[in-house]
């Protein structure tokens, strides 16, 4: 039972990075549009097409306000929300249920 438990403890590590890694390159999609920088750029356009992904949904709703744009604050919470307290703490509970604390 020990196995599941690890099992499930090492997810809950693995989605807790991949939410930090969304989580900083949001940020660095937010820092890069206030500079100009050229989209073309490998590093630029890599970025975009990850955020893209996570960004989209929330570009139906008009957030805009101005030359503000309120979707990545948006797409913070949902990360948040649905990531790190809904999915992370789902698997450490059951990592914890199976003997594994931490």
């Amino acid at each position: 039972m020990f196995v599941f438990g690890y099992l499930f403890s090492s997810l809950a590590l693995m989605f807790s990075m991949i939410f930090k890694i969304l989580y900083i390159l949001l940020v660095a999609r937010i820092v890069l549009s206030w500079f100009q920088v050229s989209a073309y750029s490998e590093f630029v356009s890599t970025i975009y097409r990850i955020t893209d992904v996570i960004l989209l949904p929330f570009r139906k709703i008009p957030l805009q306000i101005g030359m503000i744009d309120f979707t990545p604050i948006l797409a913070f919470m949902a990360i948040s929300i649905v990531g790190d307290h809904f999915m992370v703490g789902i698997l450490r509970k059951l990592a914890y249920q199976f003997g594994v604390a931490g």
